[in-house]
This record gives C-alpha cells, structure tokens and sequence, in this order.
C-alpha cells in the first residue's frame, strides 16, 4: 500500500555554515575604518567557527539545558555551586581563547583593540547571548580590579589575564582563568542602589564583614563579584572573593537561581549573605562612582549584544527569502517583502557605522573630546538600539512565517533574549536620565553635538530638521521629554556617520527611513540592491 501523503519541498534550508564576519560588508569596512584592520583575518577565521552547524548547536543545548543550583554536596556538606550543560563551558573556552574579555585591555598600546573586541562580540552574540555575561562583567571589572585589587590577592593578576577559561572550584590565585561577577540590586530598590539595606561593618585587620542580600547577584559561579553594601561612610563597593585567603568559602548563600523569559543558559540568582568577608575598593562612600567607571562599559555591550541578535535575526530571514518561493517568485523580489527586508537591512548599517565609531571614542577616551562622545552616547544608543531589537527579531519572525515562530528555529530564542540588553544594567528610563545628566552637568557637550552636526550640515534636509528640533529641545531639556531627547541624539549621531561613510543615496535613504517624522518613505530599487547585496556580504 502505498501511505506517502505529500512530497516536502519548498522548505528552506537553515543558516549554518556561513562566516559571519565576511558575510557583513558593513562591518567588514567599520572595523578597517575605525582602526582594527590589522585584525581582519582573525576576525575571519573566528566568523567562519562561530558560523559552524556545530557552533550553532552549542548555542541551542546551551539554552535548552539551564544551569542546575548545587547547595550541597553527596556528603551533605553546604557547596553553593551551578553546575552547567558542556555546552556552556566549550562556549565560554572559545570566548576566553578569541580575548573578547580583556582584548582592549591587552592590547590597550595598539590602536583599534576596542575596535576588534568590539567586532568579537558582535560576532559571539549571533551564536548565543547567555556566556556574554559573565564574559561583559569581567571585562568592565578588569581595570578597576587590577588598579585596586587587595594585597591579599596579589597571586590573582595573572589568572585575570589571562586567556584561559578554568572551571575548577579552587582559590583563584590557583586557577588558569578567572571570572567576576557583580551583585548591586536588592528587592526593594533596583536601579535606586541609594536605597540598598546590606551593611558593611570594618574589622580589626581592615577587612568588612557584609550582611544582607542581593536580588540580582548575576554569574554565581564567578571567583568574585562587586558588590554594593552601606559601610560607616556611605554607599561603598567591595570586594567579595568565591574563597578566602585561608581556602576557606566565603559566607554567600545561593538561595536560588531566577526563572528567566530569556538569558537561559546564564546563570542568574539570589543570595545572602552571612557575615560575608570583603575588601574595599577605593574609599567609603564612592561605591557609585566606582560602579559606574564599570556601567559604561557594561551598557556598551548591551548596545553591542543587541546589535549582533538583530544581525542574526536579519541573516535568517534573508537566508529564507532567498530560498522561500511565494506567488510564484522568491520571497526576496516580491516587491513588499523586498521593502521590509531592505529597510532591516538599512536600519542595521546606521547601527553598524554608529557602534563602531563609538568604540573608536573607548579605544582612544583618554582624549577629552572622545570620552565625551563615550560619555554621551553610550547610555543613548543602551536606550534606543536595545529597544528597537525586540520589534526587528518580531519582523524578522514575520518573514518566515509560522516556521519561525516555533522552537525548532533560533528566532523564538533571540526574540526572548531581546529584552534582558534593555533592562540590565538600567532599564530605559534610567539611560535618559543619564544622558540627561550628562547634558546638564558635563562641559562641552551641546558643543560636541553641534560640532558633529556641522561637519555634514546640508547634506540632508530630514537630518538639518531633527538637529533643529533637538536644539529647540536642549534649550531647556524637560525630564518628561528625556525619552524623546535622547533617541533624537542617537538617531543623529548614527545620522551622521552614514553621512559622512556611507554613499550619498544609502545615506540619503537613512536618514528619510529613521528621520521623517511623516514616516511611509520607500526605499527606491537601487538602494534596496545595495543594501541587500552588502547584508550578504557583497560590495553593493
């Protein structure tokens, strides 16, 4: 008897191996442009892994296998420990081995080395999000730490250096590679850190005991985290080691690890603390000025994790357009999918140039003009860049219809992981703030602006009016309109790099696409050739 019901065709292949690096001419010319060029075969070889089947897979096991909390031991003995899939931990090998935690650092003498971190991290976010995490925070803890890291701890300036990645449960001056955490949010106040309960009390040899609680205490497993606690002089930062000096665990109880709609092979808990042992950073009363010599890069890399889901989300789909056929054409030439597609494609180049550019002003801050850029923009492109991900993976799921909705494809995945880049390290309301403060309080800014402005005044009559518009509002900035101000500031400062870098008509086409309040404007035929063929790896 003959049971066949239907023959399978027209489906799709999915996206594996493909390079990840070559396959995105835009960021192919950010990274030469901005000063990593010497980094571009690397770059290569690590987006020809990274794009792998076998890659791929160890982003989906990571996620569909979470970490598991250990408290005890089999003999019963109190260990505290998240056990996780070897998924996670091959992942988290190859980001130690491409440097993507302490590049910049490391290479802080040669020009571009944030540029080419930068590039890295772009290129791991589109093969999972989760080891990001732990990967952000020591980075951002690696320079204060090697500045003010204990004398006690001596033996661990080379681990934090290192290229390894160890897992071993041991000391870390005895360990090849180490991780830090960080612990600021408690439940009763989130992002307003002023209003944290746990307190620091000083001991006779100069340490502090801590007790109290972290909401968020992210990366548990880490060989230290920082964490804010209220010590004699004020809100203070400290240094709480997994081991003390003696071999001895430290007293931070894993109550449990958070459920989370995405993020789900990171690790995420609650603790306590009993009397927790830890060693001031700094002095008392400057824990948020210390933390926040961290939050700007932490919040850079949530601009760039975001990016680097978008980049993959929009792959996916253009990968299926080109297979998928509908009315008798591939999806890519019916001419309504084509304008979706290509103003995805569009919106990620302004993206493109915008963020590498803003890594150029972290790779050279020790300039006074630059760290302003870094100042400014950071916290607006955290805001405006990370928010606009959710609805693009969401039109990203629309190309492929009902196959991208369901499990068996990454978009559900990155859709889900979408939200946690806007959220971390100060949700959106708190980067306008930010910028907000910025404007107010920071020398030369409303100047840096306009210099910025004025270097492609003329060129582009919806990019003049938002300028205009903006300087009406920064005449005096209201903190009801901090939302609007500052996506006016990013959407100018990626306004005017795809000004000044991209070709007139690309450039043009942006700036009617993100910048005519009137919205509806179409992307003419030649403009969507071009930023399709460079989305997959062409010169246009």
């Amino acid at each position: 008897m003959h049971w066949q019901t239907h023959t399978v065709f027209n489906q799709p292949l999915p996206l594996n191996n493909s390079n990840l690096f070559l396959s995105d001419c835009a960021l192919r010319e950010a990274v030469a442009r901005e000063g990593a060029g010497w980094d571009i075969d690397l770059l290569a070889s690590i987006g020809q892994q990274l794009g792998t089947a076998e890659s791929l897979e160890l982003g989906r096991l990571a996620n569909a296998n979470p970490p598991e909390l250990l408290r005890f031991d089999p003999s019963g003995e109190r260990v505290d420990d998240v056990r996780f899939h070897p998924a996670w931990h091959l992942l988290m090998q190859g980001l130690c081995a491409n440097r993507v935690h302490n590049l910049a650092w490391k290479e802080a003498a040669r020009d571009g080395s944030f540029v080419a971190r930068a590039a890295r991290f772009v290129l791991h976010a589109q093969v999972e999000a989760g080891t990001l995490c732990p990967i952000t925070m020591t980075f951002a803890a690696t320079p204060l730490l090697l500045t003010h890291l204990p004398a006690a701890f001596a033996d661990w300036r080379a681990p934090l250096q290192s290229d390894r990645y160890d897992t071993h449960l041991a000391p870390g001056g005895q360990k090849r590679g180490l991780l830090i955490g960080m612990g600021m949010t408690e439940k009763q106040g989130g992002s307003d850190v002023l209003s944290n309960t746990t307190r620091a009390e000083k001991q006779s040899d100069g340490t502090y005991r801590l007790l109290g609680h972290k909401w968020f205490f992210s990366v548990p497993q880490s060989d230290a985290h920082l964490v804010l606690a209220q010590a004699k002089g004020g809100l203070s930062c400290f240094f709480l080691p997994r081991f003390l000096p003696d071999g001895q665990r430290n007293a931070v109880r894993l109550e449990r690890l958070k459920d989370k709609l995405g993020n789900r092979s990171n690790a995420s808990s609650e603790v306590e603390f009993f009397d927790a042992t830890g060693w001031l950073i700094g002095e008392e009363g400057e824990g948020v000025r210390q933390i926040l010599k961290m939050g700007g890069l932490t919040r850079f890399d949530c601009a760039l994790g975001s990016h680097g889901l978008m980049r993959r989300a929009l792959s996916v789909a253009l990968y299926h357009a080109h297979q998928r056929q509908a009315f008798g054409k591939n999806l890519v030439d019916q001419p309504l999918m084509r304008q979706v597609l290509s103003r995805m494609a569009l919106q990620l180049e302004g993206q493109t140039a915008f963020l590498f550019r803003l890594a150029r002003a972290w790779d050279r801050s020790t300039a006074a003009e630059e760290a302003l850029w870094a100042r400014l923009f950071t916290p607006a492109a955290k805001f405006a860049l990370c928010k606009a991900g959710i609805p693009f993976v969401a039109e990203a799921m629309e190309v492929l219809g009902g196959i991208g909705y369901c499990e068996d494809n990454e978009l559900p995945r990155l859709y889900r992981e979408m939200p946690v880049n806007s959220i971390w390290e100060g949700s959106g309301n708190i980067m306008c703030l930010d910028v907000l403060r910025v404007l107010a309080k920071q020398p030369g800014v409303q100047e840096l602006l306009s210099m910025m402005c004025s270097e492609v005044k003329g060129q582009d009559r919806h990019f003049d009016r938002a300028w205009r518009q903006l300087q009406q509002r920064l005449r005096k900035p209201l903190e009801t309109e901090g939302r609007e101000i500052t996506r006016q500031i990013y959407l100018l400062g990626c306004g005017a790099q795809m000004l000044k870098q991209a070709s007139p008509p690309v450039a043009q086409a942006w700036c009617r696409m993100m910048l005519d309040t009137r919205g509806g404007s179409l992307i003419s035929p030649q403009v969507q050739e071009d930023v399709l063929i460079r989305a997959t790896g062409g010169a246009g």
